[in-house]
This record gives C-alpha cells, structure tokens and sequence, in this order.
C-alpha cells in the first residue's frame, strides 16, 4: 500500500529525474534548437502574412420589426456571403478574432404598396464596408441585393390537432394528449384564411410507449400563411391496463308500482380494463345493469340478457358474469283508502 510518506519520495524523485533530463548537454542543445526554429517560423509567418490575400466570409441576415399580420410569401436568406482582399494579418485578425455584426433590415423602412422589399446593391455593399477596416477591399457581395415579398393578411384562431401515428406498447393505453397551446393565431389573405379550419403538427410517428412523453413539433406550414406560435408542445400520457372486477345489482326498469323484479343472482360480477392511476376510484356505482320490463314481456322466457353500462370514460372492455339470469315478477296488492 501507498502512503502519503511513499507518495511524496515518488513525486520528488519524479521531480529530480526530470530536472536532472533537462540539465543535461543535450537537452539544452535540442531546446536551443527549438528555439531558433520557432524564432524562424514566426519570421516566416510574419512575411507571409505581409502579402495581399483573398478570401470569403459570411455575414448573417436579420429581418426585424415585422407585424404579426406579414407573411413573408418567399425565401430570405439568412446570410450574405462577402469577398475580400487586404494583408493577411488584417484577414487573419477578420478569421480570429473579430465577428462581424447582422445586417439588420427593418420592415418598416422598405414597407410599400407593391408588397416587395428590396435592399439595393449599394445600401448592401455600404452596409457591409462599415464593417470592414480602411485597408480592407470589398471585392463582392452574394447576392448582390437582398429581396423579398410579403402579404399582410387578415387573422384567426383555429384549433391545433395531431398529425401522425401515436400508440402505446401492449398492455398499455393513451390515457390523454394534451396540446399546448391547443389553438393559435393564423394570418393569411382572405382567400388562403378561408380555407384553414386547423392547424397540424407536422407529421410523426410516436409508437410502443410504455410510459408519458413530452416533445416539440412545428406546424405544418402553408403558402401564404403565419402561425402565431409556430410551435406545439405534445404531452402524451401513457397508463397500464389492469382487470378488476366488482358486483353490480340488477334493477328493473319501468316496472309498474305493483310489480317488482327479482333475479336470480341478485348481483352479478363486471369484469373490465381500467388503468393503474384510476384503478382504485372506480366501484360498482360506476356501473349500472338494467332490465325493461317492456323486454320481460316480449321474450316469454325465463331468464333474459344482461347489458351493462358506465359513464366512466376510463373503463373498457366490460364482460358480465354471468352473462343472463332467471328472474320472477312478484305481485303486490296495493292497499286503496
């Protein structure tokens, strides 16, 4: 075992071994070496980089202040691509140290009646060459100009729906999808408004879960139209299928007041599917089995088919046991005064 003690002799005879390497004849003359060629290169470097050199940098496109109501109908670009020459210090100081800052248009400069935004050749270039040093050459610019159309539409709320294929694994169920937002702004031109009664996500597929799931998904786009947000956020709520059984009573159904019903069991067992989250809030006054004595009359026989029903909206897949019972009508005698 290493102790502190061991630990510090190694450290220090590491230590005096490599001080002892570099003290060494051939160690100062290698070192010495190395000097002299590093001296060299940067000598080297320093000339090259005296020359007049050409090269290309990109500048991001920023398109601000536009109103909720534009659509802008075409492509923009999120970056223009410049030419340059100059030293290849100045370039060198371009490439590593210094960034160039978006090219801002504001909406509300270009705005006209004729719906299409253009930024000259020359607005562009002066743009650019405010960014660049004195010594700096603007050799070009691509594109040459920046353009664009936009439509400024009327507006909507519609609902959001999923596109595309969710399902849980076996023995599991969707028990909820929650959308958030679960509608949005649409701007659009009359025309293209009309026609969009939803907005969809863009299409997924989202298979075999087995437990709650979360993700972002965009909207699908359309020409001529803005989705205020652009975005949805999709919570897919996954649950586990569990059987429970519980006894549910038969009652008669528009029996005359002198006349009741009674079967034979007076209880039968509802098996169903239910969730593990809700498995223990569902009971037997979630369902209910009923018998018409209208039905009574029309079959003649002495025993008759059970039907059970719920309101419960997490309960699936309900078998009734046993599925028919025997039954009588009792007759009372009712005292008149």
């Amino acid at each position: 075992m290493f102790g502190k003690k061991n630990i510090k002799n190694i450290f220090n005879n590491s230590i005096d071994k490599i001080r002892d390497f570099l003290l060494t004849e051939k160690c100062r003359e290698f070192l010495i070496f190395l000097f002299f060629v590093a001296i060299s290169f940067g000598f080297w470097m320093l000339q090259t980089l005296d020359g007049t050199f050409e090269t290309e940098f990109s500048i991001p496109l920023r398109l601000k202040n536009v109103p909720k109501d534009v659509i802008i109908t075409s492509d923009l670009q999120d970056e223009v691509k410049v030419k340059v020459e100059d030293r290849g210090t100045v370039l060198l100081n371009y490439m590593l140290g210094r960034s160039f800052l978006p090219i801002s248009i504001d909406f509300s400069d270009y705005e006209n009646a004729s719906s299409r935004v253009l930024l000259p050749s020359d607005d562009l270039r002066k743009r650019v060459s405010s960014q660049l040093n004195g010594t700096t050459k603007l050799l070009s610019v691509y594109p040459d100009s920046i353009g664009f159309v936009y439509s400024q539409g009327k507006f909507k709320k519609v609902p959001v729906s999923v596109s595309g294929k969710i399902a849980p694994e076996i023995q599991y169920y969707i028990s909820g999808i929650k959308l958030s937002p679960d509608s949005v702004i649409v701007y659009a031109p009359s025309e293209v408004l009309k026609t969009i009664q939803t907005a969809y996500t863009m299409p997924f597929d989202c298979e075999n879960l087995t437990e709650n799931t979360s993700y972002r998904t965009a909207l699908k786009k359309i020409d001529g139209a803005k989705y205020e947000p652009s975005y949805c956020d999709v919570s897919v709520s996954v649950d586990m299928y569990s059987e429970k059984t519980v006894e549910v009573p038969v009652v008669g159904v528009d029996f005359p007041a002198n006349k009741t019903l009674r079967t034979f069991p007076s209880k039968v067992k509802v098996t169903f599917k239910v969730g593990l989250s809700e498995y223990s809030s569902v009971d037997a006054d979630d369902f209910f089995i009923g018998v018409k004595y209208g039905d009574l009359l029309k079959t003649g026989k002495d025993n008759v088919n059970l039907e059970v029903t719920t309101t419960n909206p997490h309960v699936s897949n309900m078998r009734v046991i046993p599925s028919s019972v025997d039954y009588l009508i009792e007759e009372s005698i009712l005292n008149i005064r």
